[in-house]
């Protein structure tokens, strides 16, 4: 049973629950802190213990019993329900308010109707689906705790996100894999939305304005299909979608998306708001913490110095002396500085892949986890 490491189980842990008679702090919290960190994304421990803040904030004691109890691999209400101990019924309405609190995911099996329930990562994953219910007290906390995820950064070699360069970067005469342009990417895909974007909303919250919109953050097909049924999203069609991508160029937003080969979302990330992008700005080397295939080059010959490229760098990778040049490791070739060059003096060049793109989702977390040590 899950649960059988507390004092209490079944009915009598679900009782205590209710009536507080367990020291969740250090039964509950801590171990659901050390179960998500367990997870690809992480969630380390601090000595403030804000972290523990967090997670008091989103989750009753009785919903982290529950998360508790779950796995990476989906799973129906009944098995779940038999390591709590609890009715199925019982199990399967928690499970659902969970899923719709962006708790945990819940998913539909096509062959049988029925959902199926797993563990949710804390970022990327449960922050983002917090946009709609923020508030306040939840965006100091995440202000206070965002320095400490860039620590799981540093130890995983395959990376969570990756960068796809704006289309009015790409040459006619790069070679470039299908699954690093955006046009291609998008280009099969059943359903699309956008939803507004946590980063952002949680510099609303605090009184910080941004250039760009709040709507930005782009999800597709199972993704976007689970965003609509829960409304954290709306409905978009083809011509929204480039309408949105075209605005994000406009506003020299960095295409963001996980690191996968298959299309999941794309967020337009700005270095104001973004949690990733501010993550990285505090790297001495930003490109190697985010999977780019690219990074842009300076002709010298043909730089006129006016600077624009400069104020559209989300990264600070343009500096300034007779000519404007690029710092490596700090460029993450997004390639927004590219078409808005007025002397054409800026190309992307490829990287050397040093860590292959995953295929999808599962293979992605898999090779975290083995980077991490967990698996």
């Amino acid at each position: 049973m899950c649960v059988g490491k507390f004092k209490y189980a079944g009915d009598e842990l679900k009782d205590a629950a209710i009536n507080k008679k367990i020291n969740y702090d250090d039964e509950i919290y801590y171990s659901l802190r050390e179960f998500l960190d367990r997870l690809p994304g992480g969630y380390p421990k601090t000595v403030s213990g804000v972290e523990i803040k967090i997670l008091k904030k989103l989750f009753t004691p009785e919903q982290a019993i529950v998360a508790l109890c779950l796995t990476q691999r989906p799973e129906p209400a009944a098995i779940i329900a038999k390591k709590l101990g609890w009715g199925q019924t019982e199990t399967a309405k928690m499970l659902d308010s969970m899923a719709n609190q962006g708790l945990i995911i819940s998913i539909q099996d096509k062959s049988t109707g029925n959902f199926l329930y797993s563990a949710l990562q804390f970022m990327p994953g449960i922050y983002e689906l917090q946009v709609n219910t923020l508030d306040q007290e939840l965006a100091k906390y995440m202000e206070e705790y965002l320095p400490h995820l860039s620590r799981v950064w540093e130890v995983s070699n395959t990376k969570q996100f990756r960068i796809v360069p704006i289309g009015a970067s790409i040459s006619p005469n790069l070679t470039i894999s299908s699954y690093e342009k955006i046009d291609e990417l998008i280009k099969d895909v059943k359903v699309a939305a956008v939803a507004p974007c946590v980063c952002v909303k949680e510099q609303m919250v605090l009184g910080n304005n941004c250039h760009g919109p709040l709507e930005r953050c782009l999800v597709f097909n199972n993704a976007a299909q689970r965003y609509l049924e829960q409304k954290k999203a709306r409905k978009i069609n083809k011509n929204e979608l480039l309408d949105i991508l075209k605005m994000g160029e406009e506003k020299a937003l960095v295409p963001s998306l996980m690191n996968v080969q298959k299309i999941i979302n794309i967020c337009l990330c700005c270095k104001c708001c973004c949690g990733v992008l501010r993550m990285l700005k505090n790297f001495s080397r930003p490109a190697e913490q985010i999977h780019s295939s690219f990074q842009a080059k300076i002709d010298s010959d043909l730089c006129i110095s006016c600077g624009i490229c400069k104020e559209r760098c989300q990264m600070d990778a343009i500096s300034n002396g007779e000519t404007y040049e690029i710092n490596k490791d700090r460029c993450i070739g997004c390639g927004l500085c590219v078409p808005t060059c007025p002397s054409n003096a800026i190309s992307l060049e490829p990287k050397p892949l040093t860590v292959p793109i995953p295929n999808n989702l599962f293979e992605m977390r898999i090779n975290i986890m083995k980077d991490r040590g967990l698996a």
